[in-house]
């Protein structure tokens, strides 16, 4: 599966037309001010999560989701949401969908049916902590716009649950048209289970014949980079089992994965890596866990992490997340307490 999550560009648009500083948003989360000067971003989940949690902190608008998931011209849709639209039923839709997210993202549909009703959730395969309130609602409002694109109807879910309670809960309720459930076990929308046979007026049998080579040829090279990228997540975890107060030598990480060192280089050059990106990764991944789920002080995490002494994890750590280990660490635990 795609480890990164490709944003379109249209997204830094859609904020501004809302008001929403794009240069305040990537500064808030961390990013690089030139992020969206590229013609491909590519985020991490880390990244993504950091990006929809600076929108709901810079944009005053409680609503700000709701409006940048709520497209009304189709053809801006990505090319797996066409092929969702070309498909027979708000069901089959789901389907393709689902299948072709995979090209995207690390990201997973999740439908259920149980009790008459029909269950939709999305789950982040990636995901470093609980999933920001905006992206949930911006999730939620898209998938609302395919359903009613679609059947061309002013379809709506049975209800919706969230983990989180929200203060805008009237607002919600106006714009999906149902009940809004708090403090549930799960995010999702919650259909009646016959609204998955519901038929798409935007049905298009030519065009998905048309789309959906095109999107299995993708899926499947998806895939082989993907079993590429499987020894960059051997080496990373070989790595992190190793950094305990040094920095493990490429040649014992080699030898516990039974292949030279040249080998060990080689490969991770055909997967587009190398030793030192690798062991930047698994530092930055086990500073994350050390930070949000620990006690260790920082030069004890300094230490564990195979650094030379408190100033260079500082260093390394600002690199990655903007801001130093302390003040990310207290942000975290203010997020969680609210």
């Amino acid at each position: 599966m795609n480890k990164h999550f490709r944003v379109a560009g249209s997204l830094a648009e859609r904020l501004e037309e809302n008001g929403v500083r794009v240069p305040a948003v990537l500064r808030r989360a961390g990013l690089s001010p030139d992020l969206f000067a590229s013609g491909r971003v590519l985020l991490t989940t880390q990244e993504l999560f950091a990006f929809w949690h600076a929108i709901g902190e810079v944009s005053e608008d409680p609503a700000i989701a709701l409006k940048l998931g709520t497209e009304r011209q189709a053809q801006r849709f990505h090319p797996s949401g066409i092929a969702a639209l070309a498909s027979e039923t708000f069901g089959a839709a789901m389907k393709h969908l689902s299948r072709y997210k995979q090209l995207t993202c690390p990201e997973e549909i999740i439908e259920d049916v149980a009790g008459g009703e029909w269950s939709i959730r999305f789950r982040w395969t990636e995901a470093p902590d609980v999933e920001p309130l905006v992206l949930v609602e911006y999730c939620f409002a898209w998938l609302q716009t395919l359903s009613r694109h679609g059947t061309g109807t002013k379809l709506s879910p049975k209800r919706l649950e969230m983990l989180q309670p929200r203060k805008h809960v009237r607002e919600l309720e106006r714009h999906f048209g149902c009940e809004i459930v708090s403090n549930a076990s799960r995010n999702a929308m919650i259909f009646l289970e016959e609204d998955a046979a519901t038929p798409f007026l935007t049905r298009n049998a030519e065009l998905l014949d048309l789309l959906a080579p095109q999107l299995e040829e993708q899926l499947r090279q998806s895939r082989q980079e993907s079993d590429a990228g499987g020894f960059v997540n051997l080496v990373r975890d070989a790595i992190q089992q190793r950094l305990t107060g040094q920095r493990p030598a490429m040649e014992d990480v080699a030898r516990a994965l039974h292949v030279s060192t040249r080998t060990l280089q080689r490969r991770l050059q055909e997967s587009g890596s190398s030793y030192q990106r690798v062991l930047d990764e698994a530092r930055h991944e086990l500073a994350r866990y050390y930070l949000g789920n620990s006690v260790l002080e920082l030069n004890e995490a300094a230490y564990l992490l195979g650094y030379e002494d408190a100033n260079s994890f500082v260093r390394a750590f600002r690199g990655w997340e903007g801001v130093p280990p302390g003040h990310w660490r207290e942000s975290q635990r203010a997020r969680l307490a609210n």
